[in-house]
């Protein structure tokens, strides 16, 4: 594979003049920038991305951070952030966390190392005053997790009004009896939905019933299965169950099918999140869409645009229930 120093000689000119010429320099005459071109052409000479990174003091790669890969709601976020990013003349370094402190240290070094020009996290366990800490001086988005009332720019939706619109739906067709599958309100996300969830059986009257609000420690299919499995256990059954994720969702559907009970005739059901298998559940999940792909493709411009200095504020998208045989008899 030729190099620079053959690209000079052929073209007769100095090796900073080639330079000049790749990095669009217009001191160049037309009659020098023909002939430096055509011995790049015919030479098949790829310049060092590399190294043109380094000398410009930059890697155009974004770090990605989420918490775990085995939960198919990223994918559609990591889609559209890893399409824009290409787009834009970048690539992306995923990493999960596994909400390990030790690994955050290590990914957000990297930031401070100049290895990626900024991250985007969906980590709703980052260590929050080092997020902080580091948005002080290098580029940093939260994405669809961020901190209510902080600094650092976010792209998310309305969690709140989309739990209270799931509840109001469910109450609507009926239901008065509802449960709540919740993750750990110590995170934001749980704790807004939970905040919808009672706003609408405030707004209709009906009590808020601690026995059918159960927390699960993650959002994995099996706990779902096992929190479905502790509701059927009360005395007075709940005729419907809100879940904070489709994961959650879908397993308690797995244990209402196994235990004998129709859904939604027995119990109706509602996930969050409009992951691709809530189309191929039995029934199909009545879920909170949200808008997956647009949310990662905006938080990767958001970086791109704090990288480049531009001012950044954050967004909330628009969310849409979609109605599916899970509650409709």
């Amino acid at each position: 594979m030729a190099n620079i120093q053959e690209v000079a000689k052929k073209a007769g000119v100095s090796v900073a003049t080639v330079s000049r010429v790749m990095n669009g320099n217009t001191s160049v005459t037309s009659a020098t920038r023909l002939k430096v071109e055509h011995a790049i052409e015919e030479l098949k000479y790829e310049p060092s991305v590399l190294g043109r990174n380094l000398r410009n003091s930059e890697s155009r790669l974004l770090l990605v951070l989420i918490p775990t890969i085995s939960n198919p709601f990223y994918t559609e976020i990591i889609n559209g952030i890893e399409e824009t990013a290409i787009q834009n003349g970048y690539n992306i370094l995923l990493c999960e966390t596994d909400s390990s402190v030790q690994r955050e240290n290590i990914y957000l070094n990297m930031v401070k190392n100049k290895v990626v020009d900024g991250v985007i996290t969906m980590d709703p366990a980052i260590n929050v005053n080092k997020l902080n800490d580091l948005a002080r001086q290098y580029p940093v988005i939260q994405c669809s997790e961020y901190e209510e009332g902080g600094v650092i720019p976010y792209v998310s939706i309305n969690n709140e009004l989309a739990a209270y619109h799931a509840m109001k739906h469910l109450i609507k067709i009926g239901h008065e009896r509802i449960a709540l599958i919740n993750s750990d309100e110590k995170f934001l996300y749980a704790r807004q939905r939970r905040q919808g969830y009672n706003r609408a059986l405030k707004e209709y009257q009906l009590p808020i019933d601690e026995d059918l609000i159960y927390h699960t420690d993650q959002l994995d299919f099996d706990y779902g299965i096992q929190a479905m499995r502790h509701l059927l256990q009360l005395e007075k059954k709940p005729t419907a169950v809100f879940a904070v994720s489709d994961t959650l969702a879908i397993g308690a559907l797995k244990e209402l099918n196994e235990s004998g009970f129709q859904v939604p005739e027995d119990i109706a059901v509602v996930g969050f999140d409009k992951i691709s298998f809530t189309n191929m559940t039995n029934p199909t999940l009545t879920t909170i869409s949200q808008p997956m792909y647009k949310m990662g493709s905006t938080a990767a411009m958001m970086l791109i645009n704090n990288i480049m200095g531009k001012k950044v504020e954050s967004i909330l998208l628009d969310h849409e229930l979609v109605i599916r045989d899970s509650t409709l008899g």
